[in-house]
């Protein structure tokens, strides 16, 4: 297996239920008229000017429609009624029809594959999921890449070198058959861990021209999902919804843009990357900004931590002693802006903050030999003062990790 992202369990998929949010709109109504502070906040923020005196309930369902990402509150009824029509055809298997067989169906991970079943796709589904976001990306022959990433994925991500060797060979001659289908569509969210795929694959198909329809759905936010983190939240009848409302063609502006981006991913220094984020407008609208956050994982000069790093030790600091499966899941739900990693992926990043002379958080002795989820991790006196930047982390790393092409290691590292 790679380091494909598991689905984001607990995490809310979308289904609005709109007794439901009539019921929130009669509570809001009620609390802002007992002069509740935060149901006062609330009115203020989306009706502003507004009386108390004066609310009505048809003003606190716009404040709720409002609050889900509507207009108005006919347009959240809308939204909720062609949801639930979808989850009937689902639950009666009477499906719409949405694709064809001849629609492939290619995404950086297969957490959405058995949604798009569900939802009446019929297209095959490919994955393609090299997690860029971790690991060195260098400008070298196709075959040397996909072996120094597989080499990457296999010492990282505790897989055997020939079955990571293996799966990325095939991931990438997959590629190659973009031209066998009538139909190809990307199906991407936000984050890094997409983007920088996403800014691959534009290249890659920018040079390898497939004479074929290509569709791009690229999702930063839905209706009703408060915290969208990820396709994999979202229930086949929202995957329905990105279909019908976030596809659009794939051009050739999307191409040449990806083959600007990715080589700035895989330079050395992040002197491009940071022009096309300052001065570039993306025909892709999520890019921008997970590319940013992609470089936010550059140490920062006064603690030296990148901020995934910064944001664990946060973490731990805020809410420890604390499993770190339990640390996982406060970065993806709150702390993280822009959440892009798995789980595996996150352990990888523990085991690389403790490449240090100086350990920064101490695991119980008595669950050093559990599976890392479940060990209990405490923050040392080291961890506190890098935090606050009166100590900095890279004088004191000892282990290597890369930013896109970018190298980083401590000084006292290889």
């Amino acid at each position: 297996m790679s380091a494909s992202r598991t689905s984001k369990s607990g995490i809310f998929d979308g289904r609005l239920n709109l007794e439901q949010q009539r019921k929130r709109a009669k509570e809001l109504l009620k609390s802002a008229r007992a002069q509740q502070g935060d149901a006062q906040t609330r009115i203020a923020a989306h009706l502003p000017g507004k009386s108390i005196d004066d609310l009505q309930l048809a003003d606190s369902q716009l404040v709720i429609a409002r609050e889900n990402g509507f207009a108005s509150w006919p347009k959240l009824k809308s939204h909720i009624d062609r949801i639930t029509e979808h989850q009937r055809q689902i639950a009666s298997g009477h499906l719409p029809t949405l694709d064809t067989p001849q629609t492939l169906h290619l995404r950086c991970g297969s957490e959405i594959r058995h949604g798009l079943e569900l939802a009446g796709f019929v297209g095959p589904f490919m994955e393609f999921s090299d997690p860029f976001c971790q690991g060195p990306v260098p400008d070298v022959p196709l075959p040397d890449f996909i072996e120094t990433r597989a080499r990457f994925i296999a010492s990282s991500y505790r897989i055997d070198f020939p079955d990571a060797l293996s799966r990325l060979q095939r991931e990438y001659a997959g590629l190659a058959t973009l031209g066998d289908y009538d139909h190809v569509v990307l199906w991407f969210e936000h984050d890094s861990y997409d983007q920088l795929i996403l800014a691959f694959l534009l290249d890659f198909i920018a040079t390898l021209r497939p004479q074929t329809r290509l569709d791009l759905i690229c999702v930063d936010q839905v209706p009703g999902v408060e915290r969208f983190v990820g396709l994999g939240q979202l229930s086949p009848e929202l995957l329905i919804w990105c279909w019908e409302n976030a596809r659009q063609p794939v051009t050739h502006d999307m191409l040449a843009f990806g083959q600007k981006v990715w080589p700035a991913i895989r330079a050395s220094k992040p002197d491009a990357l940071r022009t096309i984020i300052n001065h570039h407008q993306s025909p892709i609208p999520c890019m921008i900004a997970a590319l940013d956050r992609h470089l936010r994982e550059l140490p920062d000069p006064e603690s030296g931590l990148g901020l995934t790093q910064e944001l664990t030790l946060q973490i731990i600091r805020e809410h420890g002693p604390i499993t770190a499966g339990k640390i996982f899941g406060h970065l993806m739900r709150s702390y993280d802006p822009l959440p892009f990693l798995g789980d595996l992926m996150f352990w990888e990043v523990l085991a690389d903050m403790g490449r240090a002379r100086i350990p920064l958080f101490t695991s119980r002795e008595d669950l050093a030999q559990a599976p890392w989820h479940e060990r209990i991790l405490s923050l040392t006196e080291t961890g506190h003062e890098i935090l606050s930047g009166s100590q900095n982390f890279m004088e004191l790393y000892t282990g290597e990790r890369w930013v896109g092409g970018i190298r980083i290691s401590g000084a006292t590292g290889p």
